[in-house]
């Protein structure tokens, strides 16, 4: 970031009243520090939700705020965000991951594996570097979920800006295997191509998600987003004891996740996708 975050004292307790001089609500100063997250849709994103109240707890002050971008306008966007001064970064949601790894003037290894990126920090020089914690934030969720993915089968149902990450991030925790389906074959093919040279032997592109011969089955897709979506896949054609794990974050429980739950297989929210990036959102943007 180009400046450290300021610091605000601590917000008063639940327990104290407010007075006729406190600001409710989250404040906001001349001094605050702003972070915005770009997507299109931007209605359902969660992370103002998890992340204002974070900088609250630590005295920061700093907001995080949705911005409607649309795809023909990302790199104006992207570009004029750029030149504001107290602007510290950006959180990238559906459909610009990809697009928004482009427009990075400096990109991560994973983002370099991956080729989408879900934060932008700008450094020192005004640049933006690319970083992309979908996936590790994905793996760090189904672990503290008691789900362990070192030695399992994964399907990965969706190639694009979280896929990509969560494909690479279950490689790298020790799954055996990784089948990914996308009905944009060559994004499809590109992802597996790259997966491949960094992991040979334990990943390949599928027509259709092998369930029966799968642990865990993964919805990286947009579909549940929408009303009347159909499913990314079928449930019930998993093996016994299997996870189902989707990664929208609203509506909380997708048809797919309740059609999982009814059949008595275990289930995994999106919202842990999220909550398992928050440490790693803290180390990159210097939030102390």
């Amino acid at each position: 970031m180009t400046d450290t975050p300021r610091r605000t004292p601590a917000p008063p307790s639940a327990d104290t009243p407010p007075s006729a001089d406190t600001p409710q609500g989250v404040p906001v100063s001349g001094a605050t520090r702003l972070y915005a997250v770009l997507g299109d849709p931007v209605a359902q994103v969660q992370s103002p939700g998890l992340l204002n109240p974070l900088f609250a707890r630590l005295g920061i002050d700093a907001v995080l705020v949705p911005v409607h971008a649309r795809p023909g306008d990302l790199a104006t966007v992207v570009r004029g965000l750029q030149h504001i001064g107290n602007l510290d970064g950006l959180f990238v949601t559906v459909p610009h991951k990809a697009a928004a790894a482009g427009l990075a003037d400096r990109r991560s290894r994973t983002v370099e594996i991956t080729g989408t990126a879900n934060v932008l920090r700008r450094e020192p020089d005004g640049g933006w570097l690319a970083e992309n914690f979908d996936g590790s934030g994905f793996v760090a969720g189904l672990a503290l979920a008691g789900h362990d993915v070192r030695g399992r089968r994964v399907a990965l149902a969706g190639a694009g800006g979280a896929g990509s990450a969560i494909a690479a991030a279950v490689l790298a925790a020790g799954a055996e295997r990784l089948a990914v389906t996308d009905p944009d074959g060559p994004r499809l093919a590109a992802l597996v191509a790259r997966l491949a040279e960094h992991w040979p032997g334990r990943v390949r592109a599928a027509a259709e998600p092998p369930l029966h011969d799968s642990d865990i089955a993964v919805n990286a897709s947009p579909l549940g987003l929408r009303s009347g979506d159909p499913l990314p896949f079928r449930p019930d054609a998993l093996a016994p004891g299997g996870v189902v794990a989707d990664i929208i974050m609203k509506p909380r429980e997708t048809p797919l996740l309740r059609q999982a739950a009814a059949l008595g297989f275990d289930v995994h929210h999106g919202i842990h996708m999220l909550n398992g990036q928050v440490d790693e959102y803290r180390a990159f943007f210097g939030l102390r």
